[in-house]
């Protein structure tokens, strides 16, 4: 009895992990993905795809969580310590390509979540950039006059309109992570000093 039971938690595992990425990939080419490509992508019926999920909303919160955990983890392996210019810039460097990633699977959760439940799967890579303000602001390179909250949305702003100048062919994207950490410095530094050059830093 208990061996039947565990294959059939392995088969419920191994569907959930084939619809979610499935979603991952339908809903980052088209944020409308219906559940019925979902499930014609992950190889399950609509009947599997109900039986783990409730709603459109929960395969969508479920695509972001696992999207938001593999953007976790790269940024793990990305040394954020130390002077907070050259921390900025590499956190640029690979965030960048996170947010351009997902960039249709978030436009299907704001459809489908929430703001405070997008802002929670957020926090992660959100605490890595506020950490990086903070250290700038207490070693007086970054500009206090303005919320840290705000400074983070000047950036993942900045990274999102380099996406779109990609694709819509004005800029390439292996100068995008320069344009990007040019224009924050600038946004970032204190009123009256002068913005130091990207890499000035390391």
């Amino acid at each position: 009895m208990g061996s039947k039971s565990t294959a059939k938690r392995a088969d419920a595992l191994r569907s959930i992990d084939a619809i979610v990425q499935a979603a991952a990939e339908c809903l980052g080419r088209n944020p409308e993905a219906s559940l019925s490509e979902i499930a014609r992508a992950a190889g399950v019926g609509r009947v599997t795809l109900y039986a783990h999920f409730a709603s459109r909303a929960e395969v969508v919160d479920a695509a972001m969580s696992r999207a938001i955990d593999r953007g976790n983890e790269a940024l793990d392996a990305v040394d954020l310590t130390g002077d907070p210019l050259g921390a900025l810039a590499r956190y640029v460097e690979v965030g960048w390509h996170l947010v351009d990633q997902a960039r249709a699977l978030l436009a299907a959760a704001q459809r489908e979540l929430p703001a405070g439940r997008i802002r929670e799967l957020h926090s992660g890579p959100a605490a890595r950039v506020e950490s990086i303000i903070a250290r700038g602001r207490a070693e007086q390179v970054f500009r206090t006059d303005l919320p840290i909250a705000w400074l983070v949305n000047v950036l993942h702003s900045v990274m999102h309109s380099a996406a779109d100048e990609i694709r819509a062919g004005r800029l390439t994207s292996g100068r995008a992570a320069d344009h990007i950490t040019a224009t924050v410095l600038a946004a970032f530094t204190p009123p009256g000093k002068p913005v130091p050059q990207p890499g000035a830093g390391e």
